[in-house]
């Protein structure tokens, strides 16, 4: 008889997670010790609701987060006012050990394009800090306005998270999208004038690993202020695992059954911590990460997984040389199955199309000068270059001029546009991008020595600057208008946040201007 082997291991971890979904008797005595120091989360907003989430968590670094190994009541209420006055739903949810003491409760039934409040209690006098989220508006409806945050890559040991409190304060926010990077799954570095502050642990492996990781990035106060501001639709790149993962591969040459161990483990810590729907629970199948979003008529939002399916990077993660341009042909970044989701998402009238996924999908050659030969990124769409191409063939048989891409990892802003033919920067357009910098990766920042020749170089990209901070994308029917969010520092608490630059898209032209 012939095993699967990889099978076999995905298999027994989803046994291992569905096995705490069964009814049980639930703890409902006082824990003795604040449970909610994780904060509260909630996400992936419908017309009719959305996800919210905490972790029960008294000490939130140490083994199990300081609970008990048992399942635990836990009661949560929506208002439609912060003070509570008016609860429109309520129930229990059971924090289970299995799932590290986090709670996923997927709320409908309630009224679309509006404001509520959220909360949750254990027994005694414990209650958690309160959220706020907007639900989608109807599918018929047509929104004056919607305002979505753009964030990511918050490496813990590079920086302070600021930005958050920041985004936090925005107003009017009806989503955040965080492309990934949540946590790095590194072991720590020395403290210096570069490494402000440590990791806790060693290297990431197990689930206990990841578990304690993303405790401790979730006790930053910034972090969790953004996260209880409004909802989040959340996705992951390649440090929630191991860097430059592609599918069945790890960079270091791990046999594959051996990597899916550390996959699997990554992916269900993943979840724990996320505001995301039971759909997005690892198993047997890996994960199903994308999903869409849908906005009433104004914004479908595709949230894209260019990980789990890819092909592996060309030459070897770009370390065999020389690597030219024509030998960047991994086959697929989304894979099959993916793409055809996708292809039949674009199919509707909405007045904009947003592809919310992590990694630059426009060409860029970073060469340093015109003497220099061409140099292309291997992990972005310049390393899948046959994959970009459906892309942009399935983006123009739909004849679509409405496409916007929202990318992150390069931990750099970019504004610019996907040209249709890839020799010809200068030439048809397929898509814009805007590619979101990072919250505290790579530290401060520094100028580009080499900008302005990249900047002419590559004609099709408006902007690129070496600073952290966000995005804001501001959408109407008539207009999307990106602001391009830095901050003055990050190595230090108290960094200030200003707008470097702001640019307008119409949905008729796939063309940006500055604001």
């Amino acid at each position: 008889m012939h095993l699967d082997r990889r099978a076999l291991i995905q298999g027994m971890g989803h046994l291992a997670i569905l096995g705490g979904l069964a009814p049980v008797q639930a703890l409902s005595a006082p824990l003795g010790a604040y449970p909610f120091t994780l904060g509260v989360a909630s996400g992936d907003p419908w017309p009719d609701g959305f996800v919210i989430w905490t972790r029960l968590a008294p000490q939130p670094l140490e083994r199990h987060g300081g609970m008990p190994m048992l399942p635990v009541a836990v009661r949560w209420e929506v208002a439609e006012d912060e003070g509570f006055s008016r609860i429109v739903q309520q129930g229990e949810a059971i924090a289970r050990p299995e799932l590290a003491h986090s709670v996923h409760v997927e709320l409908a039934g309630l009224q679309p394009q509006r404001p509520y409040w959220y909360r949750f209690m254990t027994s005694g006098s414990d209650t958690s800090p309160v959220g706020m989220v907007r639900t989608a508006p109807a599918a018929d409806a047509l929104p004056e306005r919607l305002r979505i945050g753009v964030a990511g890559c918050q490496k813990w040991e590079h920086g302070y998270f600021d930005a958050w409190g920041h985004l936090a304060s925005e107003s009017d926010l009806d989503l955040v999208f965080h492309y990934g990077d949540y946590i790095y799954e590194g072991a720590p570095a020395p403290l210096g004038p570069y490494i402000p502050r440590q990791h806790i642990g060693d290297e990431l492996y197990s689930l206990s690993d990841y578990r304690r990781r993303y405790a401790q990035y979730k006790t930053d106060p910034h972090l969790q202020a953004a996260h209880a501001a409004c909802a989040f639709a959340m996705s992951f790149d390649d440090h929630e695992v191991d860097n430059n993962w592609a599918g069945d591969l790890d960079r270091d040459g791990t046999p594959p059954e051996v990597f899916a161990l550390r996959r699997l483990a990554a992916m269900q810590a993943w979840y724990e911590h996320m505001p995301v729907r039971r759909a997005q629970m690892p198993g047997l199948h890996g994960i199903t990460a994308h999903r869409r979003l849908d906005f009433g008529r104004l914004l479908r939002m595709h949230v894209l997984d260019t990980r789990s399916y890819r092909s592996d990077q060309p030459c070897n993660d770009g370390k065999t040389q020389p690597c030219l341009p024509e030998m960047h042909n991994s086959p697929t970044m989304l894979g099959a199955r993916q793409e055809a989701w996708l292809d039949e998402g674009l199919a509707h009238g909405g007045a904009w199309n947003l592809l919310a996924q992590q990694v630059l999908m426009m060409p860029y050659d970073r060469r340093p000068s015109p003497d220099a030969a061409p140099d292309f990124p291997y992990d972005t769409w310049d390393g899948y270059r046959p994959a970009r191409a459906r892309m942009i063939e399935t983006i123009q048989r739909h004849g679509l001029t409405n496409v916007v891409v929202a990318s992150g990892d390069y931990h750099r802003h970019f504004a610019g546009t996907v040209p249709v033919r890839e020799e010809a920067p200068d030439g048809a357009m397929a898509a814009v991008e805007f590619l979101a910098t990072s919250i505290s990766s790579n530290g401060d920042g520094r100028p580009i020595p080499d900008a302005a020749f990249q900047l002419a170089n590559n004609p099709h990209i408006r902007l690129m600057t070496d600073r952290r901070g966000y995005q804001l994308f501001d959408i109407t029917p008539q207009s999307w208008r990106t602001d391009v969010k830095v901050m003055d520092q990050v190595r230090t608490p108290g960094g200030s946040i200003e707008t470097l630059a702001s640019f307008i898209v119409t949905p008729d032209r796939v063309a940006i201007e500055r604001a």
